[in-house]
């Protein structure tokens, strides 16, 4: 009890026709960003996913930290569909899911870091730091362009550029800040 669920949607999208438009998550999220915020709602994530079966994953969550729901999920996806529709940004067919961050959700913007200081996270860079690319332990959240992290070795520094995904590890802490949320 406490753990607020993760809700899914999806809509498949028509087979569209090609176009030199962006064909990146990072090109998507500035057609669909300042929609979201007018709407009450931060995004957190866009990515593509799937080889096989293309899904463009749009995450996001309340301004105001409320829990998501199925019927904000659902009014995102209305909204996404239809910039979407317009820009034609992405060639062929795509699945299109929102969802929720969920409570091992991603850190994308570096002030998750400072919001979500005093949790466990999982870190990972995209170059090794002293012979090491993963790392676990207490967020202590930012000093100028690093991560402040307490691992089992010690506090450790770690390039926020360098840092290729972030996310809160599931412990007993998060579980109450969510049964009382917090953040």
């Amino acid at each position: 009890m406490g753990r607020r669920p993760t809700f899914y949607l999806r809509i498949k999208q028509d087979e569209g026709l090609p176009s030199t438009a962006p064909k990146t998550a990072g090109d998507i999220a500035p057609l669909i960003e300042p929609s979201l915020e007018a709407m009450g709602y931060r995004l957190v994530r866009v990515a593509f996913l799937g080889a096989r079966r293309a899904t463009l994953q749009v995450m996001a969550e309340r301004l105001d930290d409320s829990p998501m729901t199925v019927d904000d999920c659902t009014e995102i996806s209305r909204s996404v569909s239809a910039l979407l529709d317009v820009a034609d940004p992405i060639e062929g067919a795509y699945m299109l899911e929102v969802s929720s961050p969920g409570l091992d959700r991603p850190l994308t913007r570096p002030e998750d870091y400072d919001r979500f200081a005093g949790f466990e996270v999982r870190i990972e860079l995209a170059q090794p730091l002293d012979g090491r690319r993963r790392f676990r332990g207490r967020l202590l959240g930012r000093t100028g362009g690093e991560v402040r992290l307490r691992a089992e070795t010690g506090e450790v520094a770690l390039p926020l550029g360098d840092i290729a995904k972030a996310k809160l590890v599931i412990t007993d802490d998060l579980l109450k800040s969510h049964a009382n949320p917090l953040h």
